[in-house]
């Protein structure tokens, strides 16, 4: 098992974050990126030089969309990833695109918030929902990848219920433990045994249940909240998971970087 960190690609510095992410000591990230209009043939180049320079190597694209994005229980359902019928054409062509840019970094695998996917197979919008993501899977396997489903806004359940229905065989899941505790779906060991087989990419991160009905709980350093990332370790080591435990930290500045300088030094003396 590796550690790796996220980078957010944001802006022109890749070789600079890129080269931090060899400063730091860590041989492995994950990039995360919401404005395709980055993602263009110089850019890939750069970053695949920079990567060969600092030998730093991507586990995944995180691939973002456009519109709006509200990260609570009240508006979310209706404007978040895919599911929303507005947003889902667009969505899904940039989607693809980032499953482009991704072929042209090498990286196998992308993944997204897909959305608050409907919970009931007879619910109205669960075939359509079934058949936009069978539409992806396709998209990024003639590509050679895994499209992800990071976790938070379904059930574990909800989630093995899609993959298993969509009858393609590279859906994956970013296992993301804080967000099944800050969505209230569930708790991210026993989530393994729902779903462990299709874990291909796990975001170290930390937070906190709910604790009222339309907000998210916060975020918080690693250690500080409910994730038990020694039983979470040893849940990963025990379904045979060989993968990479990407640090995520949701703010800025020099905390952000204690906080991940921290959770890198708990991570290693828990693999």
């Amino acid at each position: 098992m590796n550690i790796g960190v996220l980078l957010v690609l944001n802006d022109d510095r890749v070789e600079e974050k890129i080269a931090r992410v060899r400063e730091f000591g860590f041989d492995y990230c994950q990039f995360t990126c919401w404005n395709h209009s980055l993602l263009t043939d110089e850019l890939a180049e750069r970053i695949v030089r920079a990567c060969e320079k600092y030998s730093v190597k991507i586990s995944t694209l995180w691939v973002g969309w456009s519109g709006p994005a509200v990260w609570d229980f009240i508006e979310g359902p209706a404007v978040l990833g895919i599911v929303p019928v507005e947003y889902r054409y667009a969505r899904m062509q940039e989607l693809m695109h980032g499953s482009d840019f991704a072929k042209k970094l090498g990286v196998g695998q992308i993944a997204t918030h897909m959305g608050f996917l409907p919970e009931s197979p007879v619910d109205p919008q669960y075939l359509p929902m079934l058949a936009a993501i069978r539409h992806l899977a396709d998209h990024c396997k003639a590509n050679g990848q895994y499209l992800l489903f990071e976790t938070g806004q379904e059930t574990p359940v909800t989630v093995l219920r899609f993959i298993e229905d969509s009858g393609r065989d590279n859906l994956g899941v970013n296992l993301d433990p804080a967000n099944l505790i800050m969505y209230g779906k569930a708790n991210p060991i026993d989530a393994l045994t729902v779903f462990g087989k299709y874990v291909r990419d796990v975001h170290a991160k930390d937070g906190k249940y709910p604790t009222c009905g339309r907000e998210l709980g916060p975020e918080v350093p690693i250690g500080e909240g409910e994730v038990n990332f020694p039983a979470l370790v040893k849940r990963l080591k025990e379904i045979g998971y060989d993968g990479v435990l990407t640090i995520e930290r949701e703010i800025e500045g020099d905390e952000q970087t204690r906080d991940i300088i921290a959770a890198k030094k708990l991570l290693e003396r828990l693999v």
